[in-house]
């Protein structure tokens, strides 16, 4: 689909709405849930395990209260932004469906929220050298796992832990918002190679719980970059792109 003169330059309608785009809130509310959910992980763990009392419930409350206040705002940044769309006539997607949607699974309804609205709307271009922070998260990966290997041949169970806990801690925090953002500068280059930001966020989403699909994921990514826009490339003139 050919871009609308009557989009604006940020990947949506024109900038006559809120002061807070809800599409951009979205993205945001979405980096958000692999943390919070690690937080609750971390706490069950905790309570199979206890070092400190009352320290793996405290955790799963502030997991699960967090993803009670992420799912909130998802629902209502989709229907806003939905309700926005709509009126625009750019695009018809249905507010309180994908609203509903949020309330029952908002992690699944934002990414795929987020796709369709880039086929339909593009996506804001992100920075550059986002590529490099995927490329960190690869390195880290890697190096958790043989560091982990060796604790395990050697019998350091503190090399195993520190080895999982860096790599898993690298891995949900930064890598599903790198790639996002990285596919979002992607996608708005002038090559034959426009990956979708919201489909690769949720297939960031779903590597974080299979961890042998993580390193696959961003090496893929990184290699498919590397031969369609480089990784050097200085920014030139960006188009609107829908993947």
């Amino acid at each position: 689909m050919s871009p609308d003169p009557a989009a604006s330059d940020t990947g949506g309608p024109p900038d006559d709405g809120p002061m807070i785009d809800p599409a951009r809130a979205t993205e945001r509310l979405c980096f958000l849930f692999p943390p919070v959910v690690g937080v609750g992980a971390v706490g069950v763990v905790r309570e199979l395990d206890p070092g400190v009392p009352g320290l793996g419930t405290a955790l799963i409350l502030v997991g699960t209260f967090g993803y009670t206040l992420l799912t909130l705002g998802v629902a209502v940044a989709l229907f806003l932004d939905a309700r926005r769309v709509r009126a625009s006539g750019l695009w018809e997607p249905r507010p309180w469906l994908n609203a509903a949607f949020a309330v029952l699974w908002a992690p699944a309804a934002g990414v795929v929220y987020l796709s369709r609205r880039h086929r339909h709307l593009g996506t804001p271009a992100g920075h550059s050298r986002w590529w490099l922070v995927v490329a960190a998260s690869l390195v880290a990966t890697l190096f958790g796992t043989v560091a982990a290997v060796v604790g395990v041949v050697l019998s350091i169970p503190g090399l195993v832990l520190w080895a999982v806990g860096t790599a898993g801690v690298i891995a949900v925090g930064v890598f599903p918002v790198a790639i996002h953002q990285d596919a979002a500068y992607v996608c708005t280059r002038r090559v034959a190679w426009n990956p979708n930001p919201g489909t690769h966020l949720g297939a960031a989403f779903v590597s974080l719980f299979l961890p042998p699909v993580q390193p696959l994921l961003a090496a893929y990514y990184l290699h498919r970059r590397r031969r369609t826009v480089g990784l050097w490339s200085s920014p030139g003139k960006v188009t609107p792109s829908r993947g």
